[in-house]
């Protein structure tokens, strides 16, 4: 088949309430709207009841609860009956562990190197704790282990049907080697021969492949009542709660592969990889080609099948080699597919000044930056400094957000990720030890120095390869060094200067094979790990919850620490993305997002009205004094927080009834929750105060239900709704930039309506598809749809209208040109225009920005023509006096060498003018 040519892409997040077969009768819809993929979140084989599918279990198969092949097979004759086509996300770096359904880890713990899956997992064997040699750490039990062991909640069960025993903990299964199955069936008179052949297996070279045999004999022998009677009374034995059985059991499990750990022994001792802090998410080892073989043979099948257009590679900086990894899937994608190209994708958060590699052969990243670029151009820069003011005077907290992402790391690296710190701390001290001249460095001059190393990262990981660092890592990397020297006690300088020749700074192919060039590697690769996780959590998971200069610049990809940037700017990356990825996806909502992108879009007007906002604060905290229960609760800062959370999300319907207010209470308060125990300062998920918690939401609830929060509800209410159109406005100009710069749009599922949702799990409820199908199908003219601009019907017509130009004119879109318009008058610097141009054909898009003054009172999210008064767009190139056709159906214009914004926006809110000549090819 021929590649379907990607235009817009629409993420759908797949689970048991909406299956893949409950995406089939949606692809019209999606056709008719304009798009060209299918974007699906994880297809292979999640954890039961999973409502993300990154927690795989098993990826040579696609998940049963959606549907399994078949059901997939149904999508993409559906899709393919359009001319659309399916980009899959895939999870390379880790799967789900824990429970009692990895069948890879399972086995793994069962027979530990003996296991063909002992090198699939990214497993630190050769532990520096005597207690854990040879031994991974299950941080999975509740309590301690000696508690869990007394009170009887490990008990030791039999799996009668595949003759097997384990130790049960709740939804977690921990298999008991096989060669250990003697010391348990012993005391069956009846089966004392197969009791001794288990035991055998500890001595046996081909132990692994003999005790299948011996597990389906023990299986066919407990069908008999008599002998499953018998082993009953053996487990019997082995009941922790009392006596001799709690040293039964003990003893057992001290010869295990594996140590049953409490889970809060994680942070500091775990020996394996996880994904960031996530006991449940082992780190796999995708380098190694057996593993990328065994985790990719299901997407490769469908690929070579035709059944897949696209690969979207989750959290790509977990990988030991980015670039090695992309460079063979590509490789192997296109080896399988010879007639098409099939677009990879990368899940990459790009730091100030980073660009995504062009020599690892990706088509882009998932878009985030772009998010960040758009909501830099749509924040007032007047507005930093008064807000910036408002918080640090208010909430008593840093006014530089980089002061609480410094904070972040310090407590990250001390704490949930303490042992994957320890890790790479003890691997420099190995390095350190192979050198005479460095062998004097002390294990605590290493973590001192390194700590504030990784605490100034301004990216998340560099790069390293046989050759060192490149010179763009290599600027990151000095930049971090200079950080770390203006903290750290010039005692410990001359151990910078160390890690900056072994973390890339020398080649390490220069050293001998052998030992100390594996080690230095090593080290290399666990570095460039664990400062991705590292900034992720502080950043994504700490710190985001803890500042709130303005929650609009919070979000997953941007750099906080920069409020607003030029116009200039935007262009320029525009440009650059054109040049250098011109297929990449442009997001401006996500299933990873914190807030959804209208109520971002309605945030980013308190930029242009901030004295207005501070006046509100004020007022707003006087009259909240009679919720609390007591001054401390909420503390200031939440308090601030959880304004500008209502602001951002509060419903456009106006008129909340009781009912509407008590289900947005209950998305509030999962939000709250969730917010609180991110920052780590009131409360946290390893230790919840349960105190302060129930007094946010006892807070909470008398604002938004109870007759004493009228007054502050009724304030915010009318806040929301006075920056509702001028919000609601930079929504629809966002969601035209996104369809029209350089780069393939991405739509997240329902955002064709207003979204103001919260972070997850809200930002991935079930979507009202039904209402949307009606929406698109009901005509309207541009004034009626700015009549009732609320109900979301005009962002659609927006969305469908430019996506359906873009199928039409697709070179134009994907390849044209990008020409930045000079725009003056009185409010030049409040109009984004550029050009597009592709074989004579050309398109001119307007949008205003900074839009809250120029409405005034107006109800509706469009600026009055006049306003605009002498504001004109100057055109580079000698317009035809034909009319040019704008969007919306909105009424044709004639432009000549100017054109005036009062025109180009007379009636509609934003505008694309396509020239009715020129072809394209």
């Amino acid at each position: 088949m021929n590649a379907i040519p990607l235009r817009a892409t629409q993420r759908l997040q797949f689970h048991k309430g909406f299956t893949l077969d409950d995406a089939v009768p949606l692809v019209p819809y999606f056709a008719a709207l304009g798009i060209s993929h299918v974007y699906a979140s994880p297809l292979l084989r999640a954890r039961a009841g999973s409502m993300h599918g990154y927690d795989v279990v098993d990826p040579t198969t696609v998940n049963p609860q959606l549907g399994g092949e078949p059901a997939l097979r149904r999508l993409v004759h559906a899709l393919r009956q359009h001319d659309m086509g399916l980009i899959l996300d895939i999870v390379s770096n880790h799967m789900a562990v824990g429970g009692s359904d990895n069948p890879w880890w399972l086995d793994l713990l069962a027979w530990g190197r003996l296991s063909p899956y002992s090198e699939f997992f990214d497993i630190q064997w050769h532990s520096p704790d005597p207690l854990l040699k040879g031994q991974l750490l299950m941080p999975f039990l509740g309590s301690d282990y000696g508690e869990a062991l007394q009170s009887g909640a490990l008990p030791l069960r039999f799996d009668a049907q595949h003759g097997s025993f384990f130790v049960e903990h709740y939804e977690h299964r921990f298999p008991i080697c096989p060669s250990d199955y003697g010391d348990i069936l012993r005391a069956v008179t009846s089966l004392k021969d197969l009791a001794d052949r288990f035991s055998v297996l500890a001595y046996q070279a081909d132990a692994y492949a003999q005790a299948r045999g011996l597990q389906q004999a023990l299986a066919e022998l407990a069908r008999d009542p008599a002998i499953r009677s018998a082993i009953d009374a053996v487990l019997a034995l082995f009941d922790s709660r009392q006596p001799e059985g709690f040293a039964r059991l003990h003893q057992l499990l001290e010869q295990q592969n594996y140590r049953l750990a409490s889970w809060r022994t994680a942070a500091d001792d775990i020996n394996w990889r996880r994904f960031f802090d996530v006991n449940e998410l082992g780190g796999l080892r995708v380098e190694r080609a057996t593993v990328f073989e065994a985790t990719h043979s299901k997407i490769f099948q469908l690929i070579s099948e035709g059944l897949i257009d696209g690969l979207r590679i989750d959290h790509i900086d977990g990988l030991a080699d980015p670039r090695g990894y992309c460079r063979k899937l590509r490789r192997r994608v296109d080896a399988l597919s010879p007639r098409r190209h099939l677009p990879i994708f990368v899940e990459k958060i790009l730091g100030e000044g980073e660009t995504l590699r062009e020599n690892w052969n990706v088509d882009g990243t998932t878009g985030y930056e772009f998010m960040n670029q758009l909501s830099l151009l749509q924040h007032d820069p007047q507005g930093f400094a008064p807000l910036a003011q408002l918080w640090t005077s208010q909430a008593e907290r840093p006014s530089a957000f980089i002061e609480e992402a410094w904070q972040a790391r310090q407590q990250i690296l001390n704490g949930s990720l303490a042992g994957d710190f320890e890790s790479v701390a003890q691997a420099l001290l190995q390095v350190a030890r192979n050198d005479v001249m460095s062998r004097d460095l002390t294990l605590g001059a290493i973590r001192r120095a390194l700590q504030e190393l990784i605490v100034h990262f301004p990216v998340y990981r560099t790069y390293i390869s046989a050759l060192g660092r490149s010179e763009r890592d290599d600027g990151f990397f000095l930049q971090a060094l200079a950080g770390a020297r203006s903290t750290l006690n010039e005692g410990d300088w001359p151990v910078l200067d160390y890690l900056e020749q072994w973390l890339g700074g020398k080649p390490w192919r220069e050293r001998p094979l052998g030992r100390e060039r594996k080690m230095l590697k090593h080290a290399c690769v666990r570095f460039q790990q664990l400062t991705s996780p590292a900034a992720a959590k502080a950043v994504e998971d700490t710190a985001f919850y803890r500042s709130a200069i303005l929650l609009s610049r919070n979000d997953v990809g941007f750099n906080t620490e920069q409020f607003s940037a030029s116009l200039a700017d935007f262009h320029a990356v525009n440009q650059q993305r054109l040049q250098t990825f011109p297929d990449n996806l442009l997001a401006t909502a996500t299933h990873d997002h914190k807030r959804g992108e209208d109520s971002r879009a309605r945030l980013a007007v308190l930029s242009e009205c901030a004295h207005w906002y501070i006046k509100q604060i004020m007022h707003w905290r006087r009259l909240a004094a009679p919720l609390r229960s007591d001054k401390a609760t909420p503390s200031a800062g939440d308090e601030l927080i959880l304004y500008q959370v209502l602001l951002g999300s509060w419903p456009l319907d106006p008129d909340l009834d009781a009912t509407a207010r008590g289900d947005y209470n209950q998305r509030l308060w999962q939000w709250q929750q969730k917010a609180l125990r991110e920052a780590k300062l009131h409360s946290s998920w390893s230790a919840p105060n349960e105190v302060y918690e129930q007094g946010v939401e006892a807070f909470l609830g008398r604002l938004l239900l109870d007759g004493s929060g009228l007054a502050l509800r009724t304030a915010l209410g009318r806040a929301a709704q006075s920056i509702a159109p001028a919000g609601a406005l930079n929504g629809l100009a966002q969601s035209l930039l996104r369809i029209t710069v350089p780069g393939v749009p991405d739509l997240y599922q329902g955002a064709e309506f207003w979204d103001l949702s919260l972070v997850d799990p809200d930002n991935r409820r079930p979507v009202d598809f039904m209402a949307r199908q009606r929406g698109l199908q009901a005509s309207g003219e541009t004034e009626a749809l700015l009549e009732h601009w609320r109900d979301g019907r005009i962002k659609q017509a927006l969305i469908g209208e430019a996506l359906n130009l873009r199928r039409a004119h697709p070179a134009l879109f994907a390849r044209g040109s990008y020409e930045p318009l000079e725009v003056v008058g009185k409010h030049a610097e409040r109009i984004v225009a550029f050009c597009r141009e592709y074989q004579g054909k050309r398109l001119l898009v307007v949008v205003p920005r900074w839009v809250h003054g120029l409405l005034g009172n107006s109800a509706r999210p469009r600026v009055d023509a006049q306003i605009w008064g002498d504001t004109r767009i100057k055109l580079p190139f000698a317009a035809t006096l034909q009319d040019w056709k704008g969007l919306l159906r909105t009424s044709a214009v004639t432009p000549n060498k100017e054109l005036m914004v009062s025109v180009a926006l007379g009636d509609a809110p934003v505008n694309i003018f396509i020239n009715p000549d020129g072809q394209e090819s």
